[in-house]
């Protein structure tokens, strides 16, 4: 169960076994302990709910990438909550079932150290901001809710509401 702290950080569980491989390079993809599709499809339904979001194609991805782009009236976020323009979050193929995202900087550091997510090549190379994350597909339901949770974080950092 993921919770938030009387301080406000996310309290995010240690996930389980070793992290899945992934290419170091663009395109950053998940290779190994692929989400099953029929979870993909779950966390893709609950993400079209979010609050004044468009579908669409991913302004930086793979043509199979579904993206989550904030309406801009409502993006006032900081620069380094969107991937491109107002898309904050995408989720990869079926092949893949990762997502990457922007998070604010103390939900990264949980979400890296808790083996939940890497930082995106290019970020750290600092050629992107350190605020971008690729998310591991979820392998079961529980972790589908814990990516759930930082999908609605990223969702609210876009929105200029960083609080976990």
């Amino acid at each position: 169960m993921t919770t938030t702290t009387v301080d406000g950080r996310l309290d995010l569980p240690r996930r389980s076994g070793d992290r899945p491989r992934t290419r170091e390079h663009n395109p950053h993809q998940q290779l190994s302990q692929i989400a099953p599709p029929d979870l993909q499809e779950e966390l893709w339904s609950r993400m079209t709910t979010l609050d004044g979001v468009l579908l669409g194609r991913s302004g930086v991805s793979l043509p199979d990438t579904r993206a989550l782009h904030l309406r801009p009236t409502l993006a006032t976020g900081p620069g380094e909550a969107y991937l491109a323009g107002t898309e904050f979050a995408h989720l990869h193929g079926h092949g893949d079932g990762s997502l990457h995202m922007c998070l604010p900087n103390d939900v990264v550091a949980q979400t890296v150290q808790q083996g939940w997510a890497e930082l995106h090549p290019m970020a750290r190379q600092g050629f992107l901001p350190g605020t971008l994350v690729m998310v591991y597909g979820p392998r079961d339901h529980e972790e589908l809710d814990i990516i759930w949770r930082l999908v609605r974080i990223s969702h609210r950092f876009a929105r200029g509401s960083a609080t976990a």
